[in-house]
């Protein structure tokens, strides 16, 4: 490497944010994001790696040529930057903000071996905000109209990215969400201060200015079937999500004041609770909310719990700290925001008071035993430990599974015992025309998974329409399901 003769600062350089005291009185975003001076700075650090293939781009669902982008920063070429971004990637604003580079893109950083890996994620949020506050457009090829339609179902980031893809190829594409606004888990279930919102309808502005169509409020399934989309539709991608909750089967479960973190979400972020009355959407305020689950969404809730006024807030986790699931940067902004954590503990029971609203909640201490099949270590209950914590709101997060109700009158298209679509290694389903991805295959996963399956996903339905090749019989890829 020719930049390893010169020196180069070990330290990252730090990102600004909102101090924690302040930040849990409002939804506005917590990491302030670099400056001009400190995004030169941090690139400054990159090694600019001469290898065939640099381990960043490697490790990057959506292959973003990272040393690419970071030298066109170094030159202050920041349309040069968002253009090679762009040329993988649709939605930096959104990648650099919720990705999770520390197990991605920066895992195997070269400069890791030297001191602090280069901040990637906050590089690339910084080239796509420093885009949209200066007017900055990408320049974007279409291929010449090819006269093939694609239907997408689902506007989170599987479908937009699919979309994105295959508008560049040159085909007619149309989305049909089924909410009132584009970006599906971006909108729903991502709070305010992580991602604002307003980034995800600028980078669908972008989608709309290439030419994508959006229709919101169809419900593939009711409004619409998945039949009548494959007699108007040359092929259909399904990027429906995980939608549903999972609950607890435990006693007390049915009590007021349990809410899926699905419900809850989407109540403060899409529908905007936070701002009751201005907005007429309620959400219950107490003194003491338990957020069970260990992953970025119980994260989300815990942090918003504190937001909107309630005094205490505990995540409840069956295993140890570092055995969760969340990203580490979502951890530390919770620790100093006063969430508080209790480890290795489960849910056995809920009690409600005498008007049905839950009080308490039963937990049980855990021990840990043999790795299960993710991995981690099985938590078993220890018998005759259990005691009460009270409480007066209970957020469940332990994972969501697709909603059935695109597919209940679709036998051809084969599903899990979890719900996910059965797709092969090209995102083909068992229905002819049609395919899928992101959390529709997977689980509640993440959102650069989806869009890693959003762009396979494209050039696999791209060959389709170029060959009208179909197997015979469908061999299913293999996954790793949600935890």
């Amino acid at each position: 490497m020719s930049a390893g003769r010169r020196e180069v600062k070990k330290v990252r350089v730090p990102v600004p944010e909102q101090d924690p005291h302040v930040r849990i009185h409002n939804f506005n975003e917590v990491a302030l994001g670099y400056s001009l001076e400190q995004a030169m700075e941090e690139a400054s650090r990159c090694l600019q790696c001469h290898v065939k293939v640099a381990p960043c781009i490697k490790n990057c669902p959506v292959l973003v040529n990272v040393p690419g982008f970071i030298k066109k920063i170094l030159e202050g070429d920041m349309k040069g930057a968002l253009e090679v971004i762009m040329e993988t990637n649709s939605l930096p604003g959104i990648t650099g903000r919720v990705c999770p580079q520390e197990e991605q893109c920066e895992m195997n950083c070269i400069m890791g071996k030297l001191g602090d890996k280069i901040n990637i994620g906050k590089l690339e949020r910084f080239v796509a905000d420093y885009a949209r506050e200066h007017g900055i457009r990408p320049e974007v090829k279409i291929a010449p109209p090819t006269g093939k339609r694609v239907a997408i179902v689902g506007s989170g980031p599987a479908g937009l990215t699919a979309a994105a893809d295959l508008r560049k190829m040159g085909h007619e594409v149309v989305i049909y969400e089924a909410l009132h606004e584009p970006g599906g888990v971006l909108v729903y279930g991502i709070p305010e201060f992580r991602l604002p919102k307003e980034i995800v309808r600028y980078e669908v502005e972008f989608l709309k200015s290439i030419g994508v169509k959006i229709y919101t409020d169809v419900v593939i399934g009711k409004t619409l079937s998945l039949y009548d989309l494959l007699e108007e539709f040359d092929a259909v991608f399904l990027g429906t999500g995980a939608g549903t909750p999972n609950f607890l089967n435990v006693p007390g479960v049915n009590c007021l004041g349990i809410y899926s973190a699905n419900e809850f979400l989407t109540r403060v972020n899409l529908m905007k609770a936070y701002l009751f009355p201005d907005y007429d959407t309620p959400i219950k305020r107490g003194k003491r909310l338990a957020v069970i689950g260990g992953g970025n969404t119980a994260m989300d809730a815990a942090r918003s719990g504190l937001r909107i006024g309630y005094e205490e807030v505990y995540i409840l986790y069956r295993r140890t700290r570092e055995l969760m699931t969340a990203r580490i940067e979502e951890i530390g902004h919770a620790e100093e925001e006063g969430v508080k954590f209790m480890f290795l503990v489960n849910p056995v029971a809920f009690k409600c008071d005498e008007n049905g609203w839950v009080r308490a909640v039963t937990l049980i201490r855990n021990e840990l035993g043999e790795p299960d099949e993710s991995g981690r270590r099985r938590p078993i209950p220890i018998p005759g430990s259990e005691f009460d914590l009270e409480v007066d709101t209970v957020v469940i997060a332990i994972g969501q599974r697709p909603n059935r109700i695109l597919y209940q009158e679709v036998p051809e298209l084969e599903v899990s015992r979890n719900g996910t679509i059965i797709v092969d290694e090209k995102y083909r389903s068992t229905l002819r025309g049609v395919f899928a991805g992101g959390d529709a295959i997977r689980g509640e996963a993440t959102v650069v998974l989806a869009m890693g399956d959003g762009k396979r996903a494209a050039m696999a339905i791209d060959e389709y329409l170029r060959t009208g090749e179909w197997p015979e019989k469908i061999v299913p890829m293999k996954l790793a399901q949600a935890d």
